[in-house]
């Protein structure tokens, strides 16, 4: 009997996501501040991509980056988002092995790329600012095509073994996953073998993206801080300085509370389960509703072509 029971979870078919452990009962009300972050992601991400479509003036590096990371927002949050509220709502809590394989995938890909589109867009602000009479030269359209592609390349790469190292794995002792999503360690913890491979892989393409991308990233702000206040204009040195910190403040909001997630998994045992959980989402839907704000709306260019979607009546 032991046997049977042994073997029935080798190779699921289903998974079954409890949400946040704990606060089952107030999973609808947890929804709110989720869905209202969602919609704000959505209707943000799609305003931005619009607005820059139609306007021809605004075909440059710093907007083109600007709609990689909006499209890479609206991934990343529709990936989670739709299926957490189907929990949330429905108790709608099964998926599917392949399904579950593919949200870990696009969630932890498109998260690669977004820390990457970031860099790219540290390097707009650092050549715009420390030297902006060869932006336009340095950076060209070709130029910024090969970011793009370098960005999306190295996603793709360098999470693409891990659906295949999970779904190697046997799952012997449950198909329940303590999470409102698939995290990968989530469901590595399931798995009856050893998976140091997973860990230490998982680990690796943490800190490998992570150190490089915030190293390259601080370098910029340092220049970009320096070349600030070399700037003779008060007023134009605090209205440069707000920019580039309400920048910074955006990409901390991205970068703590996913190292927060990351670790907690791997050393955090003394972590309430429901807290961790809430942080997961709390990283993968915070910063899509902030970056079109923070990038867009902040933006004056964008600003003036909000504007003229909805012109005012003169009286």
């Amino acid at each position: 009997m032991s046997d049977s029971n042994a073997t029935d979870y080798t190779n699921p078919s289903t998974f079954i996501l409890l949400g946040v452990p704990g606060l089952e009962a107030a999973h609808v009300w947890i929804s709110i501040p989720f869905c209202t972050m969602y919609i704000i992601a959505i209707l943000g991400n799609f305003t931005i991509l619009f607005i820059v479509k139609m306007e021809s003036s605004l075909h440059e590096p710093m907007y083109y980056f600007l709609c990689m990371l909006a499209v890479t927002d609206l991934v990343l949050s529709t990936s989670i988002l739709p299926k957490t509220l189907s929990i949330f709502w429905f108790s709608s809590r099964e998926i599917s092995f392949s399904a579950c394989l593919t949200q870990m995938y696009f969630i932890h890909c498109f998260l690669t790329m977004e820390s990457g589109i970031f860099v790219a867009m540290a390097l707009d602000r650092y050549v715009a600012i420390c030297d902006p009479l060869r932006h336009s030269a340095i950076l060209t359209n070709p130029v910024v095509s090969k970011i793009g592609l370098a960005v999306v390349l190295r996603g793709s790469m360098l999470v693409l073994p891990i659906p295949f190292l999970v779904r190697q794995w046997p799952y012997c002792r449950t198909n329940i996953i303590p999470h409102a999503h698939c995290e990968y360690m989530a469901v590595v913890k399931l798995a009856c073998a050893d998976t140091r491979v997973s860990s230490y892989y998982g680990l690796s393409v943490v800190f490998f993206v992570t150190s490089l991308d915030v190293l390259f990233i601080t370098l910029s702000y340092i220049q970009i801080i320096r070349a600030i206040f070399s700037i003779p204009t008060k007023d134009t040195r605090l209205k440069t300085f707000s920019t580039c910190g309400s920048h910074l403040c955006v990409i901390l909001a991205f970068y703590i509370p996913a190292l927060f997630s990351f670790l907690t998994h791997r050393f955090g045992y003394n972590v309430p389960l429901h807290f961790h959980v809430l942080m997961a989402n709390v990283y993968l839907l915070v910063p899509p509703m902030l970056n079109p704000i923070v990038y867009g709306v902040r933006t004056r260019e964008i600003q003036d072509r909000l504007l003229r979607l909805f012109p005012h009546k003169r009286t």
